[in-house]
């Protein structure tokens, strides 16, 4: 094999692979992570990620790697997983930072419950994200490719994911492999910079 092959890996509970990806998870969700936890975000994240059974763990994750530095990320979970999750994880990695995350999750509890709508028999994309500068590259192909396996291999009837309305790039590259808007949140207003839509394929 070519030896600048992208190669994949699912993550391991390591501390330094929490950090990567808390830092990717953060960019992907265009900053809302660091808002919702403050300062401490990768260390917060970092740590919950080497716990099971939650929706940031590590058993969600999968790195694309060359020449063993990690370009990219992607996480999902079966709506079943995602129910029987716990929040836990992330609240004990918080300690002292749990306050802010209580404000900010009671503030913006619609927002941060939209998982929820995701129906059984679903697996939900959570997070993709690749370097800057690396778009382009096959990087983000692989990673789709790699969580339909995933989803597939779990049985699940339809990938389903949310992109923020204004990220007309990457709900374009979604629209290429075959999947369509299902859904707009908020349904009746418009929320400048927070609006969603729910996209849709059918495995």
């Amino acid at each position: 094999m070519h030896q600048n092959a992208t190669m994949l890996r699912t993550a391991t509970p390591d501390i330094d692979e929490g950090r990567l990806f808390a830092r990717f998870l953060d960019r992907a969700a265009e900053g809302f992570f660091r808002f919702w936890l403050g300062r401490n975000t990768v260390e917060i994240i970092a740590k919950a990620f080497m716990q099971l059974n939650h929706d940031l763990s590590y058993q969600h994750v999968t790195f694309a790697e060359r020449d063993k530095a990690v370009l990219g990320m992607i996480s999902g979970y079966t709506a079943e997983q995602h129910r029987c999750s716990s929040d836990q994880p992330l609240k004990l990695a918080a300690g002292n930072f749990n306050l802010r995350m209580m404000v900010i999750s009671t503030l913006f509890a619609p927002l941060l419950r939209i998982i929820d709508t995701v129906a059984d028999g679903d697996f939900y994309l959570q997070a993709i994200a690749v370097e800057q500068g690396l778009d382009g590259k096959g990087i983000g192909s692989a990673l789709m490719d790699s969580i339909e396996a995933r989803a597939i291999a779990s049985e699940s009837a339809r990938l389903v994911l949310d992109v923020s309305a204004k990220n007309e790039g990457a709900r374009r590259l979604y629209e290429r492999r075959g999947m369509t808007i299902e859904s707009r949140w908020p349904k009746r207003v418009t929320i400048p910079g927070l609006s969603l839509y729910r996209m849709t394929k059918m495995l």
